[in-house]
């Protein structure tokens, strides 16, 4: 008789890596024109002064500055300030 019992087949799992969505400058770090800020799906931070949108939501800076975090109506506001 057998001493280990015998296990099923397992099916492939795929194991993707991740999307590497998320913040990438934070509050107060400095950011030149082109900089990303943040991916994100959907617009969960909506853009402010100084920082432009990409097709996939991607959050940019415009222009040379500091990165600044605030609310607006209860959203989630990100600008870039001259430093």
């Amino acid at each position: 008789m057998s001493h280990v019992k015998a296990g099923g087949a397992v099916r492939q799992h795929h194991q993707r890596p991740g999307k590497r969505l998320g913040l990438k400058k934070f509050g107060g770090q400095k950011v030149v024109t082109g900089n990303i800020i943040l991916r994100q799906r959907g617009l969960r931070y909506k853009p402010g002064k100084g920082v432009g949108v990409g097709r996939d939501h991607t959050i940019f800076a415009m222009m040379d500055g500091v990165v600044q975090f605030g609310k607006r109506l209860g959203k989630t506001v990100v600008n870039v300030v001259s430093a």
